[in-house]
């Protein structure tokens, strides 16, 4: 026979509904006691302490991920706006250049008129639009001409005096001759003394030549040369050029004076067309008297 198998069917111990009634039994005294003694709040505490170094671990590489796509999104939000600010500082820099130079400009050009505005019947502004400074050729092209009222021979100046004087002229342009052009003249007299010579150009627009002045002549470094009036181009006590160098020669008959030109002839960037009145008085002509018939009983 076979043997039998001694095994009982039903495990050994309490029975599921007892352990259900015991674990919820204790369920609601842990319940009371943690209402009324307060005794699971500090087992929570410590539990909660053991467990941080846990959720630390977990969290950190999601920490570490929010914090580096945070700085890099900073960074780039910051390389952004700089990027900006640079380029908007730029534009900035260049309207300050810009209205740096029309300050300078209209400075220019109120001294200018203010100047001008004692003798002249009208004045106009005309732009250089090139430079020739050839040393034997000293010449500007600027942007008026006939149908501005532009002709040869007229006057031009800049805020600090004569520049020269235009030599052609065409329908929308205009060639100046500069003062320091050598086959430019123009009649100048001492402000101090009143003395009258010609001033002569040298090729140079820092140099003009005073070569007819006799050695006799009083003429001093730093003397005032201002437009003498003849000519015909430019009237009387218009500002040329003040002495620099002399030279006296007791071999030379003339003495050898260097002024140098007010006018910013190498630097202006506009210059002063002026019509003058009266630039000349012209002397009046002696009146002729008729011939007188013989008198009566004459012979």
């Amino acid at each position: 026979m076979q043997d039998q198998d001694l095994r009982p069917l039903l495990l050994e111990g309490p029975s599921l509904g007892f352990r259900l009634v015991i674990l919820a039994a204790a369920s609601i005294a842990l319940m009371v006691a943690d209402q009324r003694q307060q005794y699971l709040p500090v087992v929570r505490g410590w539990l909660s302490v053991a467990v941080y170094p846990v959720h630390w671990a977990v969290d950190a590489p999601f920490s570490a991920w929010h914090a580096v796509s945070d700085a890099l999104t900073v960074r780039a939000g910051l390389q952004a706006e700089n990027t900006r600010l640079k380029s908007q500082n730029l534009v900035l820099d260049l309207r300050l250049q810009r209205f740096e130079a029309l300050e300078r400009e209209n400075q220019r050009l109120r001294e200018a008129r203010e100047g001008s505005s004692r003798v002249a019947q009208r004045s106009l502004v005309a732009g250089i639009l090139r430079v020739d400074l050839d040393p034997y050729r000293q010449r500007v092209l600027v942007d008026k001409g006939t149908r501005d009222g532009v002709f040869k021979g007229q006057a031009v100046l800049d805020a600090q005096g004569v520049f020269g004087q235009v030599t052609r002229v065409g329908p929308v342009s205009a060639e100046v001759i500069m003062l320091s052009d050598p086959e430019h003249a123009i009649p100048v007299q001492m402000n101090r003394t009143g003395v009258r010579t010609i001033a002569v150009g040298t090729g140079r627009p820092d140099a003009l030549s005073l070569p007819y002045l006799p050695r006799s002549a009083d003429v001093e470094a730093g003397d005032l040369v201002v437009s003498s009036g003849l000519g015909g181009v430019f009237p009387p006590g218009y500002p040329v050029a003040t002495v620099g160098k002399i030279v006296r020669d007791p071999a030379q008959a003339l003495l050898g004076v260097q002024a140098l030109p007010l006018a910013r002839l190498d630097r202006d960037p506009e210059v002063l067309l002026v019509w003058f009145d009266n630039v000349v008085a012209e002397p009046a002509e002696p009146a002729i008297a008729p011939a007188d018939t013989a008198p009566a009983g004459g012979h």
